[in-house]
């Protein structure tokens, strides 16, 4: 091109999300979305331009994901954390004045552009569909800090993500249209409380019939002809076309808690409307490192940072499925997976820690066996790494269980002070590798503007009249395993008297722990349980060059059996 013309072209970054909606928190990310005109293609975007942006002195950790459902360059940008996304439109030029929400746009564009575009499209409709713009940000920022709080922010780990928490308040915002902020935020407890899912939330009929006389068919939610979209537990339905379930990641465990808090969350707005309580109550921290007996520890290894960022995201993509294969056990009630990792840094490799808590109904003697379910978690991770070209020899993967008088050996120091555990000194338990796990480093995120939301808060309950306690809910609904065999290795962690390391083969070489019946309301008479996670069973490997290991050529590993 020449250069008038490249000056013409132009080309515009958008953003979404909490930060478009104008209820962004100190640290967090911003969602941003890059529009191109109809000569530069998806490729382009992930090879020249990611390649500029890594010559940029204020890019850091940079990583493209091109083969995710919603394809994203993600970087730290002069300190402040973006994920950018990228749509094409079949447009000559790209004006600083152009509207992405006219359904014109979407002719002639791929899936992933329409997929792109619609972060940026669902965020304006939900301004344009909310009665009241200042109660619902101020409401909004209320319920994401709450959503913080209580560990249930995390789209990615089958909890709800920024913009179902930004339609949730909508929805209310729309039943109570005259509310203020502080009336809102009880409301939503109200509402959501008493909802029957899985009927979906609506903020506005599908586009559907408009969408067809533009000549557009993309897929949409409809249970009625996808069979598919008739599982989804907390459907909460975006209101641009096409129209999609925003919580389709959502597990029967993940839905039990968040409806849970619903009913906690009412119960203390409650209370605070009829003054025997206040704002703080609402914004205290979840207790799930003390809620538990019973814990499963996910730990991700890698020996560089880079190599460990990749690793990260990876596993953490893939933990929603190891919930899910944890509930199919008949005897685990709940898995409840926290949305707050832990990373520590050695000299040997830096790690990240994930903890799912366990909640067992009431049994007799019986044997719990989690080998399969953690082996299909684990061969899952690894073969992904390796088809997307992502795995490295130096990416472990370790599954392990612990008790909660046991926490205190794998979280920081710091978090295990935070959540009011016991201080005591306990002997470190085995992991299911082989290779000894000590470091308790790392950090707790922390969220900001809890004053100030507290404070808005309370200034708008004041404006607000007393609810009636009578208000019921509108009836509108239409809207370890450690992979990588080392014969050599050892726990030096376990005493000598009360476990061995053996190459046998034989059928008794598991990890075998007993324990009593976790959960609220047990008895103490309760029967024990063995859960039973063998370690010989021949797992995934990956060999050097990349390539998947047949069933026939894995390795035997040692095992370790506790006495």
């Amino acid at each position: 091109m020449d250069e008038h013309m490249i000056e013409q072209v132009g080309g515009q970054i958008y953003t979404f999300g909490s930060y478009r909606l104008g209820v962004n928190q100190k640290g967090a990310d911003i969602d941003t979305l890059c529009v191109a005109p109809r000569h530069i293609d998806r490729n382009e975007f992930f090879t020249t331009f990611y390649e500029k942006l890594k010559k940029l002195s204020e890019v850091k950790e940079l990583r493209a994901v091109p083969d995710a459902y919603v394809p994203v360059i993600k970087m730290t940008f002069d300190g402040i954390e973006l994920d950018m996304l990228f749509a094409r439109l079949a447009l000559q030029a790209i004006t600083k004045e152009q509207d992405l929400c006219e359904l014109s746009l979407l002719k002639n564009l791929d899936e992933k552009s329409v997929r792109s575009l619609n972060g940026c499209r669902v965020t304006d409709e939900i301004i344009k569909l909310v009665p009241q713009q200042e109660s619902f940000r101020l409401a909004l920022r209320a319920i994401k800090l709450w959503a913080k709080k209580k560990g249930i922010y995390s789209n990615v780990l089958g909890f709800l993500g920024g913009v179902s928490w930004a339609m949730l308040v909508a929805r209310v915002c729309q039943l109570y249209p005259n509310a203020a902020a502080a009336t809102i935020v009880n409301k939503f407890f109200l509402v959501y409380d008493q909802w029957k899912w899985p009927q979906p939330v609506l903020l506005k009929h599908p586009d559907s019939d408009e969408a067809a006389k533009q000549g557009l068919s993309f897929p949409e939610w409809d249970p009625r002809v996808n069979h598919k979209d008739r599982f989804h537990l907390m459907p909460i339905i975006t209101p641009a076309y096409p129209q999609q379930n925003s919580t389709f990641n959502v597990t029967n465990s993940t839905r039990n808690i968040m409806t849970m808090e619903f009913k906690r969350g009412l119960e203390v707005t409650n209370a605070i409307f009829a003054g025997k309580d206040d704002w703080e109550s609402l914004f205290k921290p979840s207790d799930f490192f003390t809620r538990y007996k019973h814990y499963i520890v996910v730990i991700a290894k890698a020996a560089t940072a880079d190599h460990q960022l990749e690793w990260n995201g990876l596993v953490e993509s893939k933990i929603r499925f190891l919930v899910a294969n944890l509930e199919s056990i008949d005897h685990i009630i709940l898995a409840h997976v926290s949305t707050e990792s832990f990373c520590s840094k050695s000299e040997d490799d830096e790690q990240t820690k994930w903890f799912i808590g366990l909640e067992f109904g009431r049994t007799d003697n019986v044997n719990i066996n989690l080998t399969d379910q953690i082996r299909h978690f684990t061969s899952d991770v690894y073969h992904k790494a390796v088809n997307i070209q992502l795995y490295k020899d130096d990416m472990v993967l370790d599954v392990l269980h612990v008790r909660k008088k046991e926490l205190k050996n794998y979280l920081p120091q710091d978090v295990y002070n935070r959540v009011g555990l016991k201080k005591k000194s306990f002997v470190k338990r085995n992991s299911l590798s082989m290779s000894p796990n000590n470091d308790t480093g790392g950090n707790s995120p922390d969220v900001n503007g809890h004053n100030e939301t507290n404070k808005n808060l309370n200034e708008s309950s004041e404006t607000r009249k007393r609810p009636r306690t009578s208000d019921s809910v509108s009836s509108d609904n239409s809207n370890s395993i450690d992979f990588k065999t080392n014969k050599n290795s050892s726990d030096s962690s376990v005493p000598p008297k009360r476990a061995r390391l053996s190459d046998s083969q034989s059928s008794d070489n598991s990890h075998i722990v007993d324990f009593k019946n976790s959960g609220s309301g047990r008895s103490a008479n309760d029967s024990p349980i063995t859960v039973r996670i063998n370690n010989h069973n021949s797992f995934f490997r990956a060999k050097k060059n990349g390539s998947v290991v047949t069933e026939s050529e894995y390795l035997p590993q040692q095992t370790l059996t506790i006495l």
